[in-house]
């Protein structure tokens, strides 16, 4: 018997996090954070580690794109597109989860 997995969606309300066995982690070598995962390692860019340092269960994505506005003074329904593309994204690499 397979089992199907129904595809989440990011939703305004949603509370991302990152997967058990996803972790963030410094590598002191590259100088560089690092998203591990079983068999894989995720290298984010600055922007997409500030997203993942968000997504630790408790913000919803509004809370998050109003952060991250402020945090780089853009416009929230500018940035809002991009971080929730972002989120669909790792969340369908099985990384975060909503």
């Amino acid at each position: 018997m397979s089992e199907t997995r129904i595809r989440a969606i990011v939703s305004p309300q949603s509370r991302p996090a990152l997967k058990k066995h996803a972790r963030l982690q410094y590598d002191k070598v590259r100088g560089a954070w690092a998203l591990l995962s079983p068999e894989r390692i995720f290298w984010p860019n600055e922007v997409s580690l500030d997203i993942l340092r968000l997504c630790n269960g408790r913000n919803e994505v509004t809370q998050m794109i109003a952060i991250l506005a402020d945090q780089y003074g853009a416009d929230e329904t500018e940035i809002t597109l991009d971080v929730t593309g972002f989120l669909q994204e790792w969340s369908d690499k099985f990384l975060v989860e909503l």
